[in-house]
């Protein structure tokens, strides 16, 4: 798979729904009784879809890594650098 944005209807996509349909590709593909066509495009959907979960699971790493714990015991949330200053959201 070359460089390509993710499609915008596996963007939209939740982290469950995505890992849900890449897993049924896996299945499919183990199985090998498709035909090559639809094969190969199986393959690249599940590339993408793969993607998308890496990235998902990047973003909620970071989110995790911002939740602190104040001074006084209280759980705050660190603002991502880009963030802080009015940045867009």
């Amino acid at each position: 798979m070359t460089e390509h944005a993710i499609p915008p209807d596996i963007a939209a996509m939740s982290f469950e729904d995505a890992m849900a349909e890449l897993e049924g590709i896996v299945r499919t593909l183990e199985g090998g009784q498709g035909k090559l066509d639809e094969s190969i495009r199986a393959y690249e959907r599940g590339a993408y879809l793969k993607a998308h979960c890496e990235a998902k699971l990047r973003d909620a790493q970071l989110t995790v890594e911002r939740i602190t714990r104040a001074t006084d015991g209280t759980i705050e949330t660190v603002p991502e650098p880009s963030l802080a200053g009015g940045g867009q959201s």
